[in-house]
């Protein structure tokens, strides 16, 4: 297992202050605010810690209220909704400087058989074909202004295996291309047996790339680059069956709309062999600087 992945690690390992009041830390990010991954990431720990063990995580749906700062803790309160016979129903906010920065709400089921059926897996090439970040990224350094980001953005995905399919939006500005992107990731080291963690390493990797279709749309580098500002409003996600996040995963995204200074990316994630896990839907602030 890397140091980076035992550092996210210890990140998703919250501390329990009261029943149902959490604490987390947080990690450098590319930039001076804490990535949303991370709080949803850490959101849904503290909800899962409050579920009895026979019941997985199916679905979430959250807002990014205000930027997190990542020298500050984080404190996840948990109201426990709902304890059905087949469902259980969380909602967390997080909290800091005495405000609320983020709101989740997540469902949690029993197992149960039933009606099956899915989407097709995309096709893809094999992700051991492809660079890794730390080959793919010093590639596009003249496309960076800042000579330390693409170290910044190297440490930001040391903990997880993340490559692309086609060149990233920093690969190709100034050319609009379709607004479609995969990834495909898995951690960088063997996880624990605990689904929960799966889930939450998956949600902490969602809010990485799922907006780079929007970018690509319009030929735009993104955040690193300068050339669009912008934060995650909102996030939602369904995990429709069970998979491992230190195994070869697709992320398959797509944007269906841009408008109103806000984009829309979608996608599905798909295990190496072809079962559909999870859905994504996301939007987020994306404006071109004046």
């Amino acid at each position: 297992m890397s140091t980076a992945l035992d550092s996210l690690l210890d990140l998703l390992d919250l501390e329990r202050i009261e029943q149902d009041i959490f604490r987390g830390t947080s990690r450098s990010a590319v930039v001076p605010r804490v990535f949303g991954g991370q709080v949803a990431a850490q959101a849904l720990v503290a909800a899962g810690r409050t579920v009895p063990a026979d019941r997985s995580a199916h679905s979430l749906h959250a807002y990014f209220l205000r930027m997190g700062d990542p020298g500050a803790p984080i404190v996840y309160t948990v109201d426990r909704i709902r304890d059905g016979r087949s469902f259980t129903t969380r909602r967390v906010v997080a909290v800091q400087h005495g405000q609320p920065i983020f709101h989740l709400s997540a469902s949690f089921q029993t197992y149960e058989d039933g009606l099956e059926h899915q989407a097709d897996m995309p096709p893809a090439p094999d992700p051991e074909t492809l660079p890794t970040a730390a080959e793919m990224l010093p590639r596009y350094a003249d496309r960076f202004s800042d000579p330390g980001m693409v170290d910044r953005l190297v440490e930001a995905r040391a903990a997880v295996d993340l490559r692309y399919v086609d060149a990233p939006p920093f690969g190709t500005v100034g050319e609009p291309r379709e607004p479609r992107s995969q990834v495909w990731f898995r951690t960088n080291g063997k996880l624990a047996d605990d689904p929960l963690l799966h889930v939450c390493m998956a949600t902490y990797v969602s809010d990485m790339t799922l907006l780079d279709s929007v970018l690509l749309a319009h030929g735009r580098g993104g955040w690193a680059v300068g050339d669009v500002v912008g934060a995650s409003l909102d996030h939602a996600m369904w995990f429709h069956r069970p998979f491992r996040a230190d195994e070869w995963l697709l992320y398959d995204q797509e944007s269906p709309s841009a408008s109103g200074g806000r984009g829309l990316g979608q996608a599905r994630i798909h295990t190496q062999d072809g079962r559909l896990a999870i859905t994504v839907i996301q939007e987020g602030v994306v404006r071109v600087p004046r």
